[in-house]
């Protein structure tokens, strides 16, 4: 099965080549490899000339934020697996194969989610953090956690929905999930360790209070979304947690011990 990855750099020339390698370094026979940089200045863009000849697509222009540089990057795509990568973040050893693997093997999910490693700036290991079973219910209250560098999905429910909301610049990621669920997908949790994703000092964007209120603004946009396309909680104890619902930063901030960061936990 072709497997097409995305990953998407800005200003993290530090970590880029990490990433860059734990792809190629697969080995996988049926790679498709797109990376998009919108301008970074730091260097990256020479490291992406480097492996220029690896790339399927290398995309340098302008664009309005990360959902639409990755939806830049999936419409050049043409893999029958979908995943995406942060220019800091990295998939561990045999990962493609693995997914590859476990589609073949249920040709009737969409989306397979498994485990990562938080790590530091130097690779070491920080933390585990594990993926949950997606439901709307659960998202909507706000203890779903799914690991995005661990995530894999089909092309096509991502073409049906038009791909990631380039409004969203917060959770992107979440918010395609719960589109995937409300148009049906079938998901699929895996207990294997696919990815690691760093944690460091820079990573931090803002304030913490900053960053959880613009979370919570656009979980509510999110949870509205989920009850106007018809799902409704099963007892008087859900749609009270609904009401007092958490956005997922609350999760990340119990599994990393209360750091706030900009990496993508559903």
């Amino acid at each position: 099965m072709k497997i097409s990855i995305v990953t998407i750099s800005f200003n993290q020339a530090e970590y880029l080549e990490r990433s860059i390698r734990s792809v190629l370094d697969q080995n996988y026979p049926d790679l498709e490899y797109i990376i998009v940089d919108p301008g970074s200045s730091d260097g990256s863009r020479e490291i992406i000339e480097k492996y220029r000849d690896r790339f399927a697509k290398v995309i340098f222009e302008p664009d309005q934020g990360p959902a639409d540089g990755l939806n830049k990057g999936f419409s050049h795509a043409t893999g029958e697996i979908y995943g995406y990568l942060n220019s800091d973040d990295t998939l561990l050893p045999g990962s493609l194969s693995f997914v590859a693997e476990q589609f073949n093997n249920a040709a009737e999910i969409d989306v397979l989610s498994g485990h990562a490693y938080i790590v530091d700036k130097f690779d070491n290991v920080v933390q585990k953090v594990f993926s949950h079973p997606f439901s709307l219910g659960a998202y909507a209250v706000g203890s779903c956690v799914l690991v995005q560098q661990s995530t894999f999905f089909k092309p096509g429910l991502f073409k049906k929905i038009g791909g990631f909301n380039k409004e969203n610049r917060i959770s992107w990621d979440g918010e395609l999930m719960v589109d995937f669920a409300i148009n049906g997908a079938k998901f699929k949790l895996v207990r294997k360790f696919l990815s690691c994703f760093r944690i460091y000092d820079e990573s931090i964007t803002g304030s913490g209070q900053q960053v959880s209120e613009k979370y919570k603004i656009q979980h509510q946009k999110i949870v509205k979304k989920i009850l106007d396309a018809g799902f409704r909680p099963r007892s008087k104890y859900w749609e009270w947690l609904i009401t007092r619902a958490k956005d997922p930063l609350s999760t990340v901030e119990r599994i990393i011990d209360g750091f706030l960061h900009r990496k993508r936990l559903v």
